[in-house]
């Protein structure tokens, strides 16, 4: 099934501003439908399209790319291979796991400045240093990112075109919706939560709507990204790392504790194994703010940061990974909210998820109460207006809201707006702006 994505409308503005000038590099992690999206693009907005998929291409085509003196010949010869007519200025031409071939990444230069045709590339691990380390990174290209489907294109995929734009008005104005619209609101995206963004498990679900099936989707989706850490370290300390950010979240301390999953480990090689981590789009960082402000990258703490992972209906399957599948049960008292843990973590992986889709960098901040041994803690901040806005994420309903109002008088002239995000019903209290998880895509 091909899924609505908020991306297609960017690609058809960078269509039309540069109309061929730059190549369209779509990046993502494995999975999140990069390769339906670019093709789906293609058929609806050219002429005609050629896809080489290098991940399954010839030695044949392969070679095209060693040698580009003579383009003539080379389109030629890809016409005849793919049996596809190029029209010039109305064909592109889609370079798919173009990481797997560096040097048709590398030819991008010569071909955008040859014109004749646009040019799109898919590809996941693209900054990993062995797959570019020989070539020249061309700066003929137009980068995206594709993320899984975010809350609203799950809505859009089960057919509810409504709520969206229902629930922007609702924010803007912070009207309260009711406690029986916004338990069966909060039912809904429950269920985003455990099914996730990633097009094959949202195909599953509504496919067989049994969400054991769903898990065994994002199981082999899991089993993908570990094959993909090792070989950015054959030691497993990637998968280490990636496999415990659910127990390192649910232990709710103010940082991810590499020293309780890989002891011994130098903190250098860490930062290198988390760089590539980053790079493949599977994980999200967030680092602490030392400085809480506008400008809060130049304050960041690498040596203090969480990890969350790129979806959550992965965040979900990989939180039971003790297990061979995800029983039905499991997963339907997820869905009632009626399981017996906390599910703490799990919202604050998927507000996390929520916020990067909508181009927030994630930072947070801890200090010390001045009354034990403690830490306040804001779970996220976000640079509005050249101030901030905290954040603080709860799992339930609330009756204080502690570290919002310790950084109140710590920062009161640096914030604009502060947000507890939990499950209760839109209101405010005081000045805290109390909203449904649900409505965080509006922050």
């Amino acid at each position: 099934m091909i899924f609505k994505r908020k991306l297609y409308d960017k690609m058809l503005e960078w269509k039309k501003e540069f109309n061929g000038k730059t190549a369209l590099l779509i990046k993502g992690a494995r999975r999140v439908g990069k390769s339906t999206l670019v093709e789906e693009f293609a058929k609806n907005e050219y002429e005609s399209y050629l896809l080489i998929d290098f991940s399954i291409v010839s030695e044949e085509v392969n070679s095209l790319f060693r040698d580009l003196s003579d383009l003539n010949y080379i389109f030629l010869r890809l016409q005849m291979i793919y049996h596809v007519n190029l029209v010039e200025r109305k064909s592109v031409i889609i370079f798919d796991e173009v990481q797997m071939q560096p040097l048709a990444r590398q030819a991008i230069k010569h071909l955008v400045k040859d014109r004749r045709y646009d040019y799109i590339e898919t590809g996941s691990l693209l900054s990993i240093k062995k797959n570019i380390k020989d070539i020249v990174i061309p700066s003929e290209e137009t980068r995206l990112q594709l993320y899984p489907l975010d809350y609203e294109e799950f809505r859009w995929a089960l057919g509810d075109t409504v709520t969206f734009p229902m629930l922007r008005e609702v924010f803007e104005k912070m009207l309260p919706l009711g406690d029986d619209v916004n338990r069966r609101l909060l039912r809904d995206f429950r269920l985003y939560m455990l099914v996730g963004g990633m097009p094959q498990a949202v195909d599953a679900y509504l496919t067989a709507n049994n969400l054991s099936m769903v898990d065994r989707v994002k199981r082999n989706i899991l089993e993908l990204y570990e094959e993909d850490f090792r070989k950015i370290d054959s030691s497993g300390r990637a998968g280490m790392l990636f496999d415990a950010i659910p127990a390192e979240l649910n232990k709710n301390a103010s940082r991810y504790q590499v020293s309780s999953v890989i002891a011994g480990e130098k903190e250098e090689r860490v930062r290198e194994i988390l760089a590539d981590m980053q790079d493949s789009m599977t994980v999200y960082i967030s680092y602490h703010a030392d400085n809480p402000g506008a400008g809060m990258a130049f304050y960041k703490d690498p040596r203090r940061y969480k990890l969350f992972l790129c979806d959550t209906g992965l965040f979900t399957t990989l939180a039971f990974k003790d297990r061979d599948f995800t029983e039905n049960e499991i997963y339907e008292k997820l869905l009632s909210d009626k399981l017996g843990t906390n599910l703490g973590y799990l919202y604050e992986n998927v507000v996390a998820q929520m916020l990067k889709a909508s181009g927030n960098e994630l930072f947070y901040y801890t200090f010390p109460k001045e009354t034990s041994n403690q830490n306040y803690e804001v779970d996220f901040l976000l640079a509005r207006r050249n101030k901030i806005c905290p954040l603080e994420v709860k799992s339930s309903g609330y009756r204080t809201h502690a570290s919002l109002d310790a950084f109140q008088d710590k920062f009161s002239e640096r914030i604009l707006k502060r947000y507890l995000i939990y499950t209760k019903d839109t209101k405010k209290d005081k000045d805290i702006f109390c909203i449904p998880v649900y409505m965080t895509p509006f922050l």
